[in-house]
């Protein structure tokens, strides 16, 4: 998919999505709402893909929706003008949730507003130590319910930090972001950063696709669920993932002493590399 405010370049089994408006901190237009959201919809789609990094261009990650672009022509629309916007920056988040590839975020600068929202719907988040994180939505008049926010903050760092983020909406340090579990990890500098969630993406390219799109469902789904229910979700779930033939590769490769080879895995037999795009 080409645009011109992100790159997208897949190789080893890893997506990469690199927003590139660096002079305005990648903040957000109408349009890369738009092809985010169709982005992480076909990625879902692609046997090539096995997990997804997105990260930031220069100094920021995303400073959220462009003032000039966006929030400029927001002022003065009528209610269902406001709500189709509104709904369609949900989008976004809701094609990454439903997306069942890992993505890891690599926040390598600042990440306010949606683009703190677009770090939570992110599986894992890995932080240089000069990012920041702010819901700032109060501080433009704005509630903290948007894109999602207080449906995944709570989860992520409990309620009580999530209720002091999205009422105060003040920008915390990465340092703070590791202190409350917003984050996973934090490195050095964006480089390293990034490389860490490489990392980890390429990690999790050469694992069990399957019973990682499995996991990614369940915990997306048993969140409303009471424990009896969840138990019998998990029973399911993992009954599917045995008669996968990850599940006696993985046999397979105990018994013979080797590294397993997960179905279509770079490296393994038929696999295919994905290329850069």
């Amino acid at each position: 998919m080409k645009t011109s405010s992100f790159s997208l370049e897949v190789a080893r089994g890893v997506a990469t999505i690199t927003l590139d408006r660096p002079t305005r901190l990648n903040a957000l237009t109408f349009d890369v709402y738009r092809e985010l959201a169709e982005t992480f919809e076909q990625i879902d789609g692609r046997d090539d893909v096995r997990a997804i990094v997105i990260t930031g261009r220069g100094r920021g990650f995303c400073s959220g929706g462009d003032q000039d672009d966006i929030i400029h022509h927001l002022l003065g629309r009528d209610t269902p003008a406001l709500l189709a916007f509104t709904r369609a920056t949900g989008r976004l988040i809701h094609a990454m949730r439903a997306c069942r590839r890992p993505i890891i975020a690599a926040i390598n600068g600042t990440a306010v507003g949606a683009g703190a929202v677009i770090a939570c719907a992110s599986d894992l988040r890995i932080a240089a130590a000069a990012a920041r994180f702010g819901f700032i939505f109060p501080q433009v008049g704005l509630c903290g319910a948007d894109m999602g926010a207080m449906y995944l903050l709570p989860r992520i760092v409990g309620l009580g930090h999530a209720t002091e983020l999205l009422l105060f909406g003040d920008i915390i340090p990465a340092a703070r972001a590791l202190e409350i579990g917003l984050v996973n990890r934090v490195m050095p500098d964006a480089e390293a950063a990034v490389a860490m969630a490489l990392d980890w993406a390429e990690r999790l390219a050469r694992g069990p696709a399957f019973a990682h799109a499995m996991t990614k469902q369940m915990l997306e789904s048993e969140h409303t669920m009471a424990l009896a229910e969840a138990i019998d979700a998990e029973a399911q779930a993992q009954a599917l993932c045995m008669q996968h033939p990850d599940f006696a590769e993985a046999h397979a490769a105990f018994k013979d002493k080797r590294p397993p080879r997960f179905a279509g895995a770079p490296g393994a037999p038929g696999a295919e590399d994905g290329g850069a795009e």
